[in-house]
């Protein structure tokens, strides 16, 4: 049974699966689900957990679906107890360890200002969402040649269970911020800054206003991955650590 605690983790965990999944993905739900993007980037290619499967079995059937592909294997505490030791002896070298928080958005009172100059809108159309992709391109590791790719996989993701939030200062977009909320928890990717625009709340201002939406949407508990960057605005908004995922990558 689910409930309104953040520390109920695996409804967040679900979140995550369903997220990634609706890029390009089997079901969320699946003992092995899997998606895969063509685009050449280890986090929009992968597994995103292992239930009730044989390691090796899993393995293979990993590498025959996403080959070609840079992928990552996802470990949460949705997946066999044992399967990172289970990588790592199997040569996978972990790349990314990072903090699952959650927070309970009835509990968000504080009030962040507006940061000078910034307007939020929510993307429609293709036009907007090439900005917005661009805007977080560099943030999150993708090349000026992935552009068009990604902008293709986000508008086929386009539905109203994503929203996508563009911070824009001067006609320009210069933060994001997607909002996930095809299940009962709100989930929050792609929060991202421009270099030239860190350090003036933008991305604080982002995250309040898909908390807000979150809220106003009846759901309790919104929940992301945080980056070491971005893991001390998440607890200052009231964001508590309630897990953790592990990315591996497995040798060639």
């Amino acid at each position: 049974m689910q409930t309104n605690s953040i520390h109920d983790l695996q409804p967040q965990l679900t979140a995550n699966r369903s997220y990634w999944s609706g890029w390009a993905g089997s079901s969320p739900d699946t003992d092995l689900p899997m998606y895969r993007t063509e685009i050449q980037q280890p986090l929009l290619n992968g597994v995103l957990r292992i239930r009730n499967r044989g390691l090796d079995e899993a393995i293979a059937e990993a590498r025959q679906q996403l080959a070609g592909t840079r992928w990552s294997w996802w470990v949460g505490a949705d997946s066999d107890e044992g399967t990172a030791e289970g990588l790592l002896a199997r040569g996978a070298e972990l790349t990314v360890d990072m903090p699952v928080m959650a927070v309970d958005v009835a509990t968000v009172t504080s009030t962040v200002p507006t940061p000078s100059g910034l307007k939020i809108r929510v993307v429609t159309d293709r036009a907007e969402m090439y900005d917005y992709v661009r805007a977080y391109a560099e943030p999150l590791g993708f090349t000026d040649g992935d552009l068009d790719t990604v902008v293709d996989r986000e508008m086929r993701h386009a539905d109203s269970s994503v929203v996508r939030l563009a911070g824009v200062v001067d006609g320009r977009t210069v933060g994001t911020c997607t909002l996930a909320l095809a299940t009962d928890r709100g989930a929050l990717y792609c929060i991202a800054t421009d270099r030239n625009y860190r350090r003036r709340a933008i991305a604080t201002a982002l995250t309040m206003e898909a908390l807000r939406i979150t809220r106003e949407s009846g759901r309790r508990i919104a929940t992301l991955q945080a980056s070491s960057e971005g893991e001390p605005v998440y607890r200052r908004i009231g964001f508590e650590t309630v897990g953790r995922y592990r990315l591996f990558r497995l040798p060639e």
